[in-house]
């Protein structure tokens, strides 16, 4: 029952609108809301309470990531560009007829698909004669087609052997021909009639700016020398050609090499350069010695010819562009294709142009076509009036040189080469007459590279 001093309370109290009383409900209900002062109290300090959860699942998967260990610097790039000569799943083929000597040279074994042998391998390893991008890993042992064309460069480099001079020859053709092959089949014949046989793997290698490189005073125009890439170079021709190297003399006195005793070998003067700075002064005196009579002959290849035809990346004191050929080792190669250093125990030096890395250059493309057309007997181009950008030094270089064209292999080279890649376990396919034309066609007829694209790409790890 309310007592008298409630109902005063009540009666001196103003009436509220309906409105008003529910404004001041819903902000009471919104601040007890909102209230934390219960949950502070019953937690008492601020420290104990828990921290943020630690998060070791991925949002969308919620399985628990594992640890990744990054990489170790290079070990991209060295996977990159490994590479497996050899396949221990692939079948070994029986019969399979092993490299020679004279075996390019004679014809005989046109069309042939032939194996070659250990010691060869390590030695074309050394001179980092095999590239990543070929199909070595597939099968069980290296291995390359004696072509036509093969035929026709190597009896091309018996003949300058014989009259003591030197060939001099562009490789060039489609994407994908073979021209790297044929380089690796050059280095072969060399290295097994015990020539000695220096190659440039990557003429991009030189002209990127990515190799070390240190501009020789007193030179004009500046010239650059690249001691890193040298010393490795040095490397490369010591372990390929230490059979030949270690029984030859030196001829000339060498100041500046002090350190070499009397009666050193090429090897003791390969071996010298210790540091990055003898490099170049002691790549000058083998090469220096390798063209005195009375030494075998040589062979110098390089591939990848347009990127050695332009102005390079690099930059001279006063930070002018560095042509290509005012670096050394370009420009030891380029005096040598030139003519400008001569051979007088016979070789040959070759350069193959790249279709997969390539770099326009009107000037080669120009000279290359003008010779080209003067061996088959046709019209002689002429340079384009309104084309600006011709180089005079690239002419130079390339104007006594021979053009070798290699493109796609005939059907009968075909069938071989596709029954070792049966006989492989590599093609697994019926081998008759439709399926060769098929590929052949297929590859743009007989590119080789297109042929194991069509026939190979499911075999590829």
């Amino acid at each position: 029952m309310a007592t008298a001093n409630t109902l005063r309370c009540l009666a001196a109290r103003p009436a509220a609108s309906p409105a008003a009383a529910a404004t001041r409900l819903f902000a009471r209900a919104s601040a007890a809301s909102f209230s934390t002062t219960a949950s502070f109290a019953a937690v008492g300090d601020r420290r104990n309470l828990p921290g943020a959860m630690k998060k070791s699942f991925k949002k969308k998967g919620g399985a628990v990531a594992a640890p990744v260990r990054k990489p170790a610097p290079g070990e991209r790039k060295a996977f990159r560009k490994r590479i497996q000569l050899s396949n221990n799943s692939a079948l070994p083929v029986a019969g399979l007829e092993t490299l020679e000597p004279q075996t390019m040279a004679t014809g005989d074994a046109k069309g042939k698909v032939v194996g070659l042998p250990d010691a060869l391998i390590e030695q074309l390893r050394a001179l980092e004669g095999f590239k990543a991008t070929q199909n070595w890993g597939l099968f069980r042992q290296p291995h390359f087609l004696v072509r036509d064309e093969t035929v026709k460069l190597i009896q091309s480099m018996e003949e300058a052997v014989g009259g003591k001079s030197a060939l001099k020859c562009v490789l060039t053709g489609s994407k994908l021909s073979g021209k790297s092959t044929a380089l690796l089949q050059a280095q072969s014949h060399a290295l097994l009639n015990g020539w000695v046989a220096i190659h440039i793997s990557e003429g991009q290698d030189l002209t990127n700016g990515n190799t070390e490189f240190s501009p020789i005073p007193d030179t004009d125009p500046v010239q650059v020398a690249q001691p890193v890439y040298t010393q490795r170079l040095l490397q490369n021709i010591l372990n390929a050609n230490r059979p030949v190297l270690q029984d030859m003399k030196l001829q000339k006195d060498w100041p500046n090499l002090a350190h070499l005793k009397a009666g050193a070998s090429m090897v003791d003067l390969l071996q010298s350069a210790k540091e990055t700075d003898a490099a170049w002064p002691t790549l000058k005196a083998v090469w220096t010695e390798l063209t005195l009579p009375g030494r075998p002959p040589v062979l110098l290849t390089l591939d990848g010819l347009c990127h050695i035809n332009r102005i390079s990346e690099y930059r001279d004191p006063s930070f002018n562009p560095v042509h290509a050929h005012d670096l050394t080792l370009v420009g030891m190669f380029v005096d040598a294709l030139s003519g400008k250093t001569p051979l007088p125990n016979g070789g040959a030096v070759i350069a193959a142009d790249t279709a997969s890395n390539f770099i326009r250059h009107v000037s080669q493309d120009l000279v290359l076509s003008q010779l080209e057309a003067g061996q088959a007997g046709k019209e002689i181009p002429k340079p384009d009036p309104y084309q600006r950008g011709y180089d005079n030094r690239v002419y130079d270089a390339l104007k006594n040189c021979m053009v070798h064209r290699i493109e796609g292999v005939s059907k009968d080279e075909a069938r071989s080469l596709m029954e070792y890649w049966g006989a492989s376990g590599m093609l697994r396919q019926v081998l008759d007459s439709r399926t060769v034309a098929e590929k052949w066609a297929l590859s743009g007829h007989g590119i080789v590279g297109e042929m194991e694209r069509v026939s190979l790409m499911t075999m590829r790890m």
